[in-house]
């Protein structure tokens, strides 16, 4: 199929996009169009007017500024592999950008596309809810930021308004030595996963457990921070013992079903991938 008529806008400032955006009826903004074009073409989603960003300046690099890591809503998923600050600042997110679809996709992708689209199975969501990530907003009626936790609301539907454009995202850093892991169930390399496992850990000089984060992605509407197993690992040694509680716990979920995946199957992937993360992550952190 194709795309249903509409009318295409190449602004060249983040101004003149906020406008538009503000003015137009139906319209949508297009990053990568990696998720975007084909879901016109399916007609699943259906516009009067297209907004490309890709003109605009000042929405992608990726910058440290100060105790956070800024990354411009734009900035292509394969800069964001390339990048030395990614790397030592946000491992986990190098980490994750390895299931993400293949080299072709990933040199088009863009993060603030892949948080848009919000897809509940997609890897940079779960990442941005495990670094507590605020994402920033813009609109003609000013710059507003948002916690992860409360940006995404319901199946692939986030805190974005009609008028506004996802600008840029912010990760608090954690700790140069803290350890993280990444683990993913898809049925093909490339494919989104059935159910994946983000995981960061810092440790006490007794190597028991300071602090601890834990999603899990493709079991709900959007990301699931496990606070529970989160918070049951706190000051523990990371033995057998605490491997198999925070799996148990996350195994806990009533997860969603569909043609991919049942309940019971999505819980049982919760608990390996969990366990497979965390066991990762430690071995990370020194």
């Amino acid at each position: 199929m194709k795309a249903a008529p509409f009318e295409y806008h190449a602004p060249s400032g983040l101004a003149e996009a906020a406008g538009l955006l503000a003015q137009l009826e139906n319209a949508k903004v297009v990053a990568g169009g990696q998720s975007l074009v084909a879901m016109m073409n399916f007609r699943y989603v259906i516009v009067d007017h297209l907004v490309d960003l890709n003109n605009v300046a000042g929405l992608s690099g990726i910058e440290l500024a100060g105790d956070r890591l800024r990354i411009g809503a734009m900035t292509r998923q394969r800069d964001l592999e390339d990048s030395s600050l990614v790397g030592r600042h946000c491992p986990l997110l190098h980490e994750a950008l390895r299931y993400v679809g293949h080299r072709q996709t990933r040199n088009r992708g863009t993060i603030g596309g892949s948080l848009a689209h919000a897809d509940p199975s997609a890897e940079q969501p779960a990442v941005c809810a495990t670094y507590d990530a605020d994402v920033q907003l813009v609109s003609v009626r000013g710059t507003r930021t948002v916690p992860f936790a409360q940006f995404g609301v319901d199946f692939m539907a986030t805190a974005i308004e009609p008028d506004e454009i996802l600008a840029a995202i912010e990760f608090p850093l954690w700790s140069p030595k803290h350890g993280f892991g990444f683990r993913e169930f898809a049925r093909r390399h490339g494919d989104f996963a059935v159910v994946a496992c983000a995981a960061l850990l810092e440790m006490n000089p007794d190597r028991s457990i300071a602090r601890a984060a834990i999603t899990l992605a493709g079991v709900g509407v959007k990301p699931v921070r496990v606070t529970a197993a989160e918070q049951a690992l706190l000051n523990r040694p990371l033995d057998e013992a605490s491997l198999k509680m925070a799996a148990s716990i996350a195994g806990d979920i009533q997860p969603i079903s569909d043609i991919h995946a049942g309940p019971d199957y999505r819980r049982h992937l919760a608990r390996v991938l969990t366990r497979q993360a965390i066991m990762d992550a430690a071995s990370r952190a020194s």
